[in-house]
């Protein structure tokens, strides 16, 4: 049951979006990016208020460099649509679990990142959830 609303087209978006952010990682890890994309829509506060649906989160000004790239914009393949798929239905993993933010930085994780505490890394990034002051209702969406 999709925890989410999402077409076909949304399916391929979010496809594509952890294609381009985190191919290199695996498939582990772009179901984290996918993770921290559900949960900026389900989430509904801090940077992320108001996000309801998939395009809405994936092209929020400034949230991911990889929309400014054209590879970014290649067809999604069926792989990358199968992990979309677990990710907006409601499949989540740590340390993205309960996660708002991520980044990869040139060395070790910052302890925080937009005072937001470290939930832990993967690979080559590091993932931040918010602190339950913050963002309560993130660890309430499922």
């Amino acid at each position: 049951m999709a925890v989410v609303k999402a077409r076909e087209s949304d399916v391929a978006l979010l496809a594509r979006l952890l294609r381009a952010e985190a191919e290199g990682e695996g498939e582990y890890g772009m179901l984290l990016i996918g993770n921290v994309g559900i949960n900026r829509i389900r989430a509904n506060c801090s940077d992320f208020k108001g996000l309801r649906t998939i395009p809405q989160m994936v092209f929020l000004p400034n949230a991911f460099e990889a929309v400014l790239h054209g590879y970014f914009y290649q067809k999604a393949r069926d792989r990358e649509k199968r992990l979309a798929r677990r990710c907006i239905n409601g499949e989540r993993h740590w340390p993205a679990k309960f996660s708002l933010w991520y980044f990869r930085p040139e060395g070790d994780c910052p302890p925080t990142w937009y005072n937001q505490p470290l939930a832990g890394r993967y690979k080559l990034h590091c993932f931040y959830e918010p602190a339950a002051e913050t963002c309560e209702n993130v660890y309430n969406t499922y």
